[in-house]
């Protein structure tokens, strides 16, 4: 028996599949964008242009992991801009310029950021306050604590030691980057590979399910909000060393981002599928972006508008009927239970926690099953 034809049709159904993932895109369009971007705009490849850029790109990718890791929950964080801010100004404001400071200021900024997203997730699971209501009360509150504690400005710059991590290199590539990628891969791998990340999906994807999988759903949610938290808290700290001197409220330039990063990236909106990778390729294709338009003389304008349309194209698709739209998913509605009357029944997830309903196991038909017996 012949088995090559059948191996070469299996490698050919793998490689079909790969290219089908929802966050294949994302890396065709960086591709092709490095690949245009010395003939838009020269130098906008170059080795200083990339050396100024990679820092800032690692500084969105360690925001954009929380944003992805609650958009996969199926919430949306729009508490960035605060506890960003928070962790920027705490750890130059702490020290006071004293370098023997520095290490606590930083533990400082960590407990802030756990403490903001806990009470985010406190609010959304408890409270049953809707994300984008619960986050954007919270981070009013969160800008107010920056100019109360600061006095509406920053009278000191980071430390030196922390100016001197933060500008450092590893084999020539920015530090900040070379953390980011190690955030990343140190993630994707726990999502990927553990027990508890297999479970994080699937909260994720079904609360009901997981719930009926005898799964804490409520703490998965609350955790993932404190983990937010921390991300966002760490990357103004870092923004604050890299900068010598942050503006008063540097988070305001990092909500947008980390959401268009995320979309950009095919994490789904309403919950369940998602990668930090794909995320953090978006976060590179917007960077570059930034620079091809830079180059070109176009206004800092341009890159919100960008931005915006990226979030506002990602939101009116995940409301697309596309069983009606596409042909070849009509037979899906065939498949789907009903009643003894032959009425369809309602496999909507209702999940209070989150201020949401959605059909998360109908839009993410592309993802491998998850195992419930292995949680």
């Amino acid at each position: 028996m012949n088995t090559a034809p059948q191996g070469r049709d299996e490698r050919l159904t793998a490689l079909k599949s790969r290219v089908a993932s929802p966050f294949a895109a994302i890396w065709v369009a960086t591709i092709l964008l490095f690949i245009i971007s010395p003939f838009v705009a020269s130098g906008s490849l170059g080795n200083s242009a990339l050396q100024g850029m990679l820092p800032f790109a690692g500084i969105l990718a360690i925001a954009a992991i929380g944003q992805t890791l609650v958009i996969q929950q199926g919430g949306l964080d729009l508490s960035v801009p605060g506890i960003f801010s928070m962790g920027a100004v705490l750890v130059v404001t702490i020290p006071g310029g004293n370098e023997g400071l520095l290490i606590p200021a930083l533990l400082v900024v960590a407990a802030v950021g756990l403490v903001g997203g806990f009470l985010n997730g406190i609010a959304v699971t408890r409270f049953g306050i809707t994300p984008l209501v619960a986050t954007l009360g919270s981070n009013a509150v969160f800008i107010g604590v920056v100019i109360q504690v600061t006095g509406g400005s920053i009278a000191f710059k980071s430390t030196k030691n922390w100016q001197s991590f933060t500008a450092d290199k590893i084999l020539g590539v920015p530090i900040l980057a070379v953390i980011a990628l190690i955030a990343v891969v140190i993630v994707a791998l726990f999502v990927a590979r553990t027990v508890w990340g297999r479970r994080f999906v699937l909260v994720g994807s079904n609360p009901l399910a997981a719930r009926a999988a005898g799964l804490p759903v409520e703490q998965y949610q609350v955790g993932t909000y404190a983990v937010a938290g921390l991300t966002y808290a760490l990357a103004g700290a870092l923004l604050s060393g890299y900068l010598q001197s942050p503006p008063l409220l540097p988070g305001n330039e990092y909500l947008l981002p980390t959401i268009a990063a995320v979309v950009l990236g095919g994490t789904a909106l309403g919950g369940g599928r998602g990668s930090v990778i794909a995320t953090a390729a978006g976060v590179l294709f917007l960077s570059q972006l930034e620079q091809v338009i830079s180059a070109l003389g176009a206004k800092h304008s341009v890159d919100f508008l960008i931005q915006g349309a990226i979030v506002a194209l990602g939101m009116g698709l995940r409301n697309v009927p596309w069983n009606q739209v596409l042909p070849g998913r009509r037979g899906d509605d065939d498949l789907a239970p009903t009643t003894a009357n032959g009425a369809p029944t309602d496999t909507t997830s209702h999940d209070t926690a989150s201020g949401a309903s959605r059909t998360p196991f109908r839009e993410n038909k592309e993802e491998d099953p998850i195992d419930v017996s292995k949680t």
